[in-house]
This record gives structure tokens, C-alpha cells and sequence, in this order.
């Protein structure tokens, strides 16, 4: 029978010594040929020259539905975004160049089959009822399920692509630093790294369409119990009394009918209770802005190009892991509706939000300088004695100019409504 203190004990596994904390990036990418998304048998096509590099499949009935190469994962989302699930490393130079392979792999195998990447935190061009599908199981219930409560979740589900990056802690007092962190730095992350400006070939009124779907999505969004100090046990209740996606029974997904896990501990759904592979799903459907597994999951990022698929983990892990008590030492000091308050503008207003009595590039630079400090303070040298600093460039331009990713795109785009304008090169 599983329980609170099961959730807690899960929760305490993660805890890793100082010298074997890591950090794993995660990243989707929208794949388009002649303009439109592709389906679940170009997607096929498309895994055949992954092959060639190593990939292997990983089946579902008798259907293709990932691939695997050591420990890292290309996973296919429902409306068939391909996202790379990288291996827990220890620097930013390490994360940096695993992408990069990824990147080259993916290229050429894309460009054997005249398909394009387009990375962006929302589909720029298609319409919902354009996206195709793919026969992943449990997103036949997803799609069900996920509009009865969240007016956008079929266009989170369908039309979005995120970046996450997942964070190790030592303790349980230095988890809830870090999550009470992430949490209230949500609006910043929000702006800083905004690209999702278009949306069916127009301009969409919002920096980060994505954030502003994520926050109408069911189970997404900022809870405001994440803005205040964290624990384990605080987050076992949280989960506990949160409601359920569906269960996983012989490789059948039951509609959970929104019942919650402790409704589950109960015996109340189906007859049947819950076991440790329930645990892992119920926290990997929970869609919230950041989240626990064994590890902090940082969900506020729009997928973005080459340019800053490095700076973003790169000005995470400075705050987080190079600096984190002067990071916390100024996010405990903000008002918790005001925190709220720009939440809710960040998508629309970018770096323009207010936070408190500045403006989110205010922060921003502050959290720059911060964020230099600590990779400094961590020294991760490369073969060429470069230390972390230099993936926090991009970042760097876009604070100096006062202009996101989605505005740039936006410009140039606007000027000639050029498809290739979006592109990933």
C-alpha cells in the first residue's frame, strides 16, 4: 500500500552527494515537410536514418514510439514533436556538446528527407485541427480527457515545445532553496526566454503564446503553494490530494475520473491501489510550471534555436548550483502576488512585466550578474581552460538590446511573412 511517507522516502532517494549533482536537458523540436507537420509515418521515415547514428527502437504494441541510445531518449509527443531526453551530466560544456551531436544527427537525417526543424514554443503555422497524430497509447485518453478542464489543453498537448532542465539537491533543506527559487523566478524565465510570438501565420498578440496555453492548460500552471517554502512531506500532500490523469494497468490507460491519488490509496477507483510505477506517473502528468520526481524539473522555457538551447541552462545553473543563497536571499524578499501578478503578464508583456517595484529586464540584469558569479564560482574548465561563462552570451544580447527571441522573430518575420524566415538553420 503506498503512502505519504512512500512519497517522501521517493522524494529523499533523489538526494545525491555535492559531487554527484548533474544536470539533464530535455528539448522538443517541431518537424514540418512542405509546410506541415509531419505524421506518425514520416516520423518513421525519419527515425529509420536515426538508426544510422546508433539509435535504437523502443516499441509500444507493436508501434515505434521512441528510440533509445545509451541513456539518453528521443520521445515523440502527441502531436509528434521529437524531443531529446539527455543524459544527466556534469557541466554545461558536457550538455552543451550533447545537443550539439543531437542537432547534427537530427539535421542530417532531416535533411535526407527535405523535412525542416522549426524551434519555436509554439507551432507558428498550423492549426489545431491540422496537427496529426501518432498511436502513442495514453495519449488517445490524453486528448479525451485534458479539454474537460483546461480550455488550451489540446493545444499544449498538440502545438507546443518547451526546454526543461532538471537539477539535482543534496538535502531537503537545499531542495526547498531551490524549488522556492525556480518557483519565484517563474515570470522571469517566462519573459527572458520568450519565442513563441506567431501563431497560424499571424501575429499572436503574446511573446510566449506557450505560457499563456500552459497556463489554461488542466493540471498546468503556478500553484501558489510552490511560491512559499517547500518540503517533502508539503509536496506528498500536494500530490496526494492532487487529481489523477489515468492509471496504467497491462499496458491499458484507465481513465482515473479525476479522482485524486489518495482517492486511489483508498481503493475508491476501479477497486484496485496504486504501486510504485503509479507514483512515476502521477508525477510525470502533474504539468505544473516546475516540479519534483527524484530531481527539480524547470518547465518555463519555450524551445528555442541553437543560440540559446545552451544559455538558458547555462544562467540556471550559475544561479542554482554556482550562487544559489544570493538568489534566494533576493527572491524571498517578493511579494507573493506580486509574483502572481507578473506570472500573468510575462507571456503577453516579456520583459517589459513588472515584478514588485522593477521591470523584468531590471531583474534580469541582476540575476546576469548573479548567474556569472556562480558559474565563475564553479570554474567548469573545457580543453581550452573556458570556464561556463561562455554559453551566457545569447542571454547577454538579449538583455543588451531589450529584445527577445520572439520579438526578433516577429520582426523579421512580419516584414515578408516568409516561412523560411522560421527555420532552423
Amino acid at each position: 500500500m503506498i503512502s505519504k511517507n512512500d512519497f517522501i522516502s521517493y522524494f529523499k532517494t533523489g538526494i545525491k552527494n555535492d559531487n554527484e549533482c548533474g544536470i539533464g536537458i530535455e528539448h522538443e523540436k517541431f518537424i514540418f515537410s512542405n509546410n506541415k507537420r509531419i505524421n506518425y509515418k514520416s516520423v518513421l521515415l525519419l527515425f529509420t536514418k536515426l538508426y544510422e547514428f546508433g539509435w535504437k527502437p523502443i516499441i509500444e504494441n507493436e508501434n515505434v514510439i521512441a528510440l533509445k541510445k545509451g541513456s539518453k531518449n528521443i520521445t515523440l509527443e502527441p502531436g509528434n514533436q521529437i524531443e531529446l531526453s539527455g543524459e544527466k551530466l556534469k557541466n554545461i560544456h558536457q550538455t552543451c556538446s550533447e545537443s550539439q551531436e543531437y542537432i547534427f544527427e537530427l539535421s542530417q537525417s532531416l535533411k535526407k528527407l527535405d523535412f525542416n526543424i522549426i524551434s519555436s514554443g509554439f507551432d507558428p503555422v498550423s492549426k489545431i485541427e491540422e496537427v496529426p497524430s501518432n498511436p502513442k497509447n495514453r495519449y488517445e485518453l490524453m486528448t479525451k480527457i485534458m479539454p474537460l478542464f483546461g480550455k488550451l489543453s489540446l493545444d499544449m498537448m498538440y502545438r507546443t515545445c518547451g526546454t526543461q532542465i532538471n537539477i539535482d539537491y543534496v538535502s531537503e533543506k537545499d531542495f526547498s532553496k531551490k524549488f522556492f527559487v525556480v518557483n519565484r523566478l517563474s515570470p522571469i524565465t517566462i519573459a527572458l526566454f520568450a519565442n513563441s510570438g506567431i501563431v497560424e501565420k499571424n501575429k499572436s498578440g503574446y511573446l510566449s503564446y506557450r505560457s499563456y496555453v500552459w497556463q489554461n492548460t488542466y493540471r498546468g500552471g503556478l500553484p501558489k503553494i510552490f511560491l512559499e517554502n517547500m518540503t517533502f512531506e508539503k509536496y506528498a500532500d500536494f500530490i496526494l490530494n492532487y487529481p489523477m490523469l489515468f492509471i496504467k494497468r497491462n499496458d491499458k490507460y484507465l481513465d482515473a475520473k479525476n479522482k485524486t491519488f489518495q482517492n486511489f490509496v483508498d481503493g475508491e477507483i476501479e477497486n484496485i491501489f496504486p504501486n510504485e510505477d503509479d507514483v512515476g506517473n502521477h508525477l510525470s502528468t502533474i504539468f505544473t510550471e516546475n516540479r519534483l520526481k527524484k530531481y527539480i524539473e524547470i518547465r518555463s522555457m519555450d524551445a528555442c534555436g541553437w543560440d540559446c538551447l545552451c544559455a538558458g541552462p547555462a544562467f540556471f545553473i550559475g544561479l542554482l548550483y554556482g550562487n544559489l543563497d544570493e538568489v534566494f536571499d533576493i527572491v524571498k524578499k517578493w511579494n507573493i502576488n506580486d509574483i502572481t501578478s507578473a506570472y500573468k503578464d510575462a507571456p503577453k508583456n516579456g520583459l517589459k512585466t513588472i515584478l514588485g517595484n522593477k521591470s523584468i529586464l531590471e531583474w534580469s540584469k541582476d540575476l546576469l550578474e548573479i548567474s556569472t558569479r556562480g558559474l565563475q564560482n564553479r570554474n567548469e574548465l573545457n580543453s581550452k581552460k573556458q570556464n561556463e561563462v561562455k554559453f551566457l552570451s545569447h542571454i547577454k544580447t538579449i538583455i543588451n538590446n531589450n529584445n527577445t527571441n520572439a520579438e526578433e522573430i516577429i520582426t523579421k518575420y512580419l516584414k515578408d511573412k516568409n516561412f523560411f524566415t522560421i527555420h532552423e538553420k
